[in-house]
């Protein structure tokens, strides 16, 4: 394990990321010997978002997970230059600890796109109701400028849309279209990690979306069906950036085996549709893998057959099918809660997790009225044990999750 002083010690963005040992030579012939010139290092690949013409790392940050304003340092000096997070991720101190990094460093040197969740939106179907204005929206989109302590953000997402009437609801709409006028905003867009291909053909039916951040991942099922809304986008001028690409990072809860990080960013890369993807890194290390990616994006034969392997267990990413809601005598958000669960389980953002849940004002035990679940995942998840161990985390104070 490394800190941001041995990252940058350990040349993980020169030599070493590359695997290139310094040559060992006598003394007299180091002293006779011009010193040999070091090999060259790839070029970082970079691709353009969409009609937006900005030209980016097809590696970026996620930062919803991430804490800490040294690794976020690290990142820029290794090369990573777009960050994404959220008004409401950690509860503001997301933001706030970006801003504390971005003050210190050229406007230009960076970009970041935030999201902002409409108040009034109902998560069961993806809609917005009449109480959903456009006032509030912008008063939390302006909060979140103050706390990023800058004039404007690169992008601005409609954060989480499950339908195409979400996307296309006009008071949302009509103020994302102002802010970009008046500047706060360069670009626009939505995120989705739901119902996906509905949410992406949307955004090029508005005609004034510029961007879509969406699940994507050797896990989905209904990949054919994304890859093909995602081509549909791109001809249309959006650019696509990708997350959800570790498919939920672990095998399960309590195996400690994580999934191949690099092979799964590598195959969410392969689609030049895709200009940057988004992994969620929180250590040194991750980042250093997350660098070499960055510079080599050759998927191996041994990293497929760690993919393949991967999509025989039940895993933790949700597919967000909704084929389980029907099944549920309760009518329980089921793909919330395991949304949520790989939160807690595979992210290890219990607070997060915790959000989501009070955000979905549950019953206190709302599966104990049935003597058995009739629920069956598509995706072998044991729905009922992970709702309950998932709702657990009420019981919790917050100041343990954090």
């Amino acid at each position: 394990m490394i800190d941001r002083r041995g990252f940058l010690r350990s040349g993980t963005v020169g030599l070493a990321a590359l695997g290139v040992a310094p040559q060992l030579l006598p003394a007299e012939e180091q002293k006779a010997a011009p010193p040999p010139e070091p090999p060259r290092a790839p070029a970082p690949a970079r691709r353009t978002l969409g009609r937006t013409g900005i030209t980016l790392p097809v590696v970026s940050m996620g930062v919803m997970n991430a804490d800490n304003p040294s690794l976020v340092r690290a990142a820029l000096d290794g090369g990573i230059v777009h960050f994404d997070t959220a008004h409401g991720y950690q509860r503001g101190r997301n933001e706030e600890m970006l801003g504390e990094v971005f003050k210190t460093v050229k406007r230009d040197s960076f970009t970041v796109a935030t999201k902002v969740v409409p108040p009034g939106a109902d998560r069961s179907t993806g809609l917005f109701g009449p109480e959903t204005k456009a006032e509030p929206f912008v008063e939390m989109f302006h909060l979140s400028l103050k706390r990023l302590q800058t004039d404007h953000v690169d992008i601005l997402l409609l954060h989480n849309a499950t339908r195409r009437e979400g996307v296309l609801f006009e008071p949302i709409l009509k103020a994302m279209q102002r802010l970009k006028k008046e500047g706060k905003a360069r670009f626009i867009g939505v995120s989705t990690h739901g119902n996906e291909p509905e949410v992406i053909r949307a955004a090029v039916e508005s005609k004034v979306l510029d961007v879509v951040l969406t699940a994507y991942n050797f896990r989905q099922a209904h990949h054919a069906e994304v890859l093909t809304a995602c081509r549909e986008a791109s001809r249309a001028g959006l650019g696509i950036v990708a997350m959800k690409t570790q498919a939920g990072g672990r095998f399960s809860k309590d195996n400690p085996k994580p999934v191949n990080m690099k092979a799964a960013l590598k195959w969410a890369l392969q689609d030049p549709c895709v200009t940057t993807a988004i992994p969620g890194f929180t250590t040194f290390d991750q980042l250093a893998e997350d660098l070499v990616v960055l510079k080599d994006l050759q998927l191996t034969d041994a990293e497929r057959l760690d993919l393949a392997g991967a999509t025989k267990s039940a895993g933790l990413y949700c597919q967000q099918c909704e084929t389980c809601v029907p099944q549920c005598p309760r009518g329980l958000p089921i793909p919330d809660l395991m949304r949520g669960y790989m939160y807690a389980a595979g992210y290890r953002n219990l607070l997060h997790a915790k959000d989501l849940v009070e955000s979905l004002s549950l019953a206190e035990a709302p599966c104990s009225s049935c003597t058995g679940c009739s629920v069956h995942c598509v995706q072998g998840f044991e729905v009922r044990p992970r709702i309950e161990e998932l709702l657990s985390l009420r019981r919790v104070q917050d100041a343990f999750l954090a």
